[in-house]
């Protein structure tokens, strides 16, 4: 026997039913033979299931999303967005469908078709109310979420659980219906072949697990820009499917990844990027660290005529000279008290500098930051978002960016560090030739 369910409670609708069946009843009355009537009654029943959902999804469906756009909760506002209601209107045709059976196949001998027919619209509705609770379930965890007693709870977990756990009694269920057999018969037909479908079927059930995991989490979609130095990906995903994913890398070449490890391995989606509009630039200039030094009056009054940096020498020289004359700062040796140095008025122009580009983004993350000193020099970092995300775009504003800031080291009497190339050790050889001789002599 098979387990109460909806199917269970439909048929003593089929009496209750009689008077919206007796249209089709009497245009089927008006043919002769057995093909014309069983032709008009799939056309009236047709007509009343596309009548029903009508009513169901234009009428009930909306009526229901206006009344819910204007109450103040915000929990059926969710209900809505995740289209709940729009899935159980599916219920609509499928119990046209099964209520025709008894219309369709009520001659002698056709119990066996009616019984099929029935069967087919049971499993419609077993699906149609999967679907709908799991659309409920993703409101629940919205809803859930909005509380602050189950924020910090993996309330999204439990759920997709709970779904798994749905679709497989769906799937067990419609099954059971279709071959009119005990879901618990199935079930152990399935226990003792489970052994052998895990060992067949492996990568396509990790492929459909990772599939459901995927589009449940949203971690992955056709056109996301991702990263994964494991497999060479880097590029555009094409395609996402059961077994594999591809992956148009920026030399145009494909690479295909199986599914599953997308759950198993790391990789980096950068659709968060391209959400927030902006890009980040993230580069360092390491300069020399002999060429650090304190400014005098001279270099003072030559920066001061750099508009970009007037606001912060004002402001910073009268701050240094307050301190210095609170504490009795004896100024006989540049070492006492405090002083302005040629590397913090250059982090200053930077940052001037950059508050003055159109195109970086004054509301995102933005730093001009001194790293620690190491034998490559002092590097200089710059850590801000640009605008603009095109690939060919982005690279020309960092590279003018970086163009400017070398092309003005010279003013701030600072010097990049660069390991000595081919052409300084050959600038060397008449010096060392030079004093060789000397010695000579």
């Amino acid at each position: 026997m098979l387990l109460p369910t909806l199917a269970a409670a439909l048929p003593p609708l089929d009496e209750a039913a009689s008077t919206i069946w007796a249209p089709i009843e009497a245009l089927m009355d008006r043919f002769d033979t057995p093909l014309e009537r069983l032709v008009a009654g799939w056309v009236g029943v047709l007509f009343l299931a596309v009548v029903a959902n009508f009513v169901a999804r234009r009428v009930i469906v909306r009526g229901m999303h206006a009344v819910v756009s204007r109450t103040k909760t915000r929990w059926d506002d969710v209900l809505v967005e995740h289209r709940v209601f729009e899935r159980l209107s599916h219920l609509a045709p499928a119990l046209v469908v099964y209520l025709a059976a008894r219309v369709l196949l009520d001659d002698p001998g056709e119990e066996l078709y009616q019984d099929y027919l029935r069967r087919v619209a049971n499993v419609w509705m077993i699906l149609a109310g999967a679907r709908t609770l799991h659309a409920l379930l993703d409101a629940l965890v919205i809803i859930g979420l909005q509380r602050d007693s189950t924020r910090t709870k993996p309330v999204r977990s439990y759920a997709q659980v709970v779904q798994i756990l749905i679709w497989v009694s769906a799937g067990i269920l419609s099954v059971a219906v279709l071959m009119q057999k005990s879901p618990t018969a199935l079930l152990a037909g399935l226990g003792a072949m489970t052994a052998v479908l895990l060992l067949v079927f492996r990568d396509t059930i990790l492929g459909f697990i990772a599939s459901i995991q995927i589009e449940a989490n949203q971690m992955l979609r056709v056109g996301d820009w991702v990263e994964m130095p494991k497999y060479g990906a880097d590029g555009d995903v094409t395609e996402i499917g059961l077994h594999t994913v591809k992956v148009q890398n920026w030399d145009k070449t494909i690479t295909t990844i199986p599914t599953h490890t997308f759950m198993s391995d790391s990789f980096k989606n950068w659709r968060g990027m391209t959400e927030s509009g902006g890009r980040r630039i993230k580069r360092s200039l390491n300069l020399d660290m002999n060429s650090v030094r304190f400014l005098e009056e001279a270099d003072l009054e030559r920066l001061g005529a750099v508009q970009a940096l007037r606001p912060y020498l004002e402001s910073r020289s009268e701050e240094v000279a307050r301190w210095n004359e609170e504490n009795d700062v004896d100024g006989s040796s540049p070492i006492n008290g405090r002083r302005l140095t040629n590397l913090g008025t250059f982090r200053a122009y930077v940052e001037a500098y950059l508050h003055g580009l159109e195109p970086i983004r004054e509301d995102m993350t933005f730093l001009v930051r001194q790293l620690a000193p190491a034998s490559e020099g002092i590097p200089i970092e710059i850590y801000v978002f640009s605008g603009e995300q095109r690939w060919v775009q982005y690279e020309g504003i960092m590279g003018d960016i970086f163009d400017h800031l070398l092309a003005v080291l010279g003013q701030f009497d600072l010097r990049v560090f660069q390991q000595p190339g081919g052409a300084d050790i050959s600038g060397l050889a008449p010096l060392v030739s030079a004093q060789a001789e000397s010695k000579l002599r």
